[in-house]
């Protein structure tokens, strides 16, 4: 079986704050995000809606396209976002 990880973005409700994360099991890290079950700032800002991810095969290019993502610019990660997903809408229920 090949192992995929996922490079995925999070957004509050009003679409104001962007989390960029990395994960082997992306339904579980979401359901972890959106039920608050670990302190920090996803919880703290409440972010809960899944808006864009993207696969990789191996953890190597997945955390440098992370990287990658986290040091672009804020508009960046808009144009990527709305680029895969126009309406920003939660994509939790499409996994």
């Amino acid at each position: 079986m090949i192992k995929q990880y996922y490079i995925y973005i999070m957004t509050n409700a009003k679409n104001t704050v962007i989390y960029t994360g990395v994960t082997n099991d992306l339904p579980r890290r979401v359901f972890t995000h959106k039920s608050s079950l670990i302190p920090g700032f996803t919880s703290r800002y409440r972010v809960t809606k899944l808006v864009y991810y993207e696969v990789c095969e191996n953890i190597e290019s997945a955390i440098a396209r992370e990287k990658q993502i986290k040091g672009g610019s804020r508009q960046d990660k808009i144009d990527l976002i709305n680029a895969f997903n126009e309406r920003w809408i939660d994509l939790y229920n499409q996994l």
